[in-house]
């Protein structure tokens, strides 16, 4: 099989809540994804997707994307879509870094994959665990009493885990998960996610103020190292999330034994296949997951499905719908929350198709 064509594609994804707040003053309100189509001389296709958190978040933003899938298209076309290892090393040797650049061409093929040998992508990452998975909520940033009323709202639609946007000042913080914590009921988890927005010296006074709380900690700082310091001056549960973009990193903090989890992000390590590496790996030394993307619609939520319906029960830790946050869907199959939980599509390959009425016309593509 080889590469004919590839189409990229621009949708608007706005939000059911309005806006996406989190550290440093960041907010979101309408996300700005890409899909692209990768075309084949066997008349299949395949579809992936990324759809950076802004351009405020990681060194990733919309438009960059698109200027990356532009350079790197052109040099795929004649290619093997299904020698994955073979087509990330084309990737990487034709661009180095931007890795979210890479991932939803990467992702298109293993839809590509699944389709060509008649297999759901979660068959071919290991099979479907169970017939379904938890989901966690993140709570857009607000004043302590609004951030945990949400909590019972959230509950109600099935959800048990609450990811708390903080990364603020400390006093307001340290009244946030205070806050939320008093809403918790057994079984609920919650996770104080700073996204990099603390000072070293601001972490170390939320986490001695949480001591007593039943919290995880996520990225408290900007840097590992930082980090670092910050993890072993607590004992709460510790993730890291922005600083893993890679297996180094990975192999690093499991040395370091410098998290308890870590945030996955597919496009953020440069697609399925490498995505795939880390989470063997994490599941080989028993380091537990959240599975998810820097953000997304239909495709990207299936490919979050298919990499969490995979991994062993006991590491994954969570995982996002992040479908359910925006007012757009643009693929059928795509999977869809209930009570809380995901289930990964059995059809071949990811298993969605995209409604082109929706998606319109190519703003570029490659023969």
């Amino acid at each position: 099989m080889k590469i004919t064509g590839i189409r990229m594609y621009q949708v608007d994804l706005p939000l059911h809540e309005g806006s996406y707040k989190w550290s440093g003053g960041n907010s979101v309100s309408v996300f700005d994804s890409t899909v692209v189509a990768v075309d084949t001389d066997a008349g299949i296709t395949g579809w992936g997707e990324v759809c950076p958190l802004g351009p405020a978040y990681l060194p990733a933003y919309a438009r960059g994307a698109r200027t990356g899938i532009a350079e790197l298209a052109p040099q795929l076309i004649g290619a093997d879509p299904l020698a994955l290892g073979i087509l990330n090393e084309r990737m990487d040797a034709a661009m180095r870094g931007h890795p979210y650049v890479k991932s939803a061409i990467d992702m298109a093929c293993w839809d590509l994959l699944g389709k060509a040998t008649g297999q759901p992508v979660a068959t071919l990452m290991g099979g479907h665990v169970g017939d379904d998975f938890a989901l966690y909520r993140a709570i857009s940033q607000d004043t302590p009493d609004a951030m945990a009323a949400r909590i019972a709202q959230y509950r109600s639609e099935g959800y048990t885990k609450f990811q708390l946007k903080v990364g603020s000042d400390a006093d307001t913080d340290i009244a946030r998960i205070h806050a939320a914590a008093a809403k918790l009921q057994p079984g609920d988890v919650l996770i104080a996610d700073a996204n990099t927005g603390w000072t070293q010296h601001v972490a170390m006074r939320v986490v001695d103020a949480v001591r007593d709380v039943n919290v995880y900690i996520e990225q408290p700082c900007m840097t590992y190292e930082q980090c670092l310091v910050v993890r072993r001056h607590t004992d709460r549960p510790f993730i890291l999330d922005e600083v893993v973009d890679g297996i180094d990193m990975v192999v690093r903090g499991i040395a370091d034994q410098a998290m308890d989890v870590i945030n996955l992000k597919i496009s953020k390590v440069g697609g399925l296949t490498k995505a795939r590496q880390i989470r063997d790996l994490c599941v080989s030394v028993g380091i537990a997951m959240t599975i998810e993307d820097t953000w997304g619609g239909d495709i990207i939520t299936a490919a979050i499905a298919h990499l969490a319906h995979s991994t062993p029960e006991r590491f994954l830790f969570s995982a996002t719908d992040f479908n359910s946050y925006v007012t757009v869907a643009f693929a059928e199959g795509a999977p869809q929350r209930k009570h809380g939980r995901l289930a990964a599509s059995r059809e071949p390959g990811l298993g969605v198709q995209p409604v082109m009425d929706v998606l319109g016309k190519p703003v570029q593509e490659w023969r």
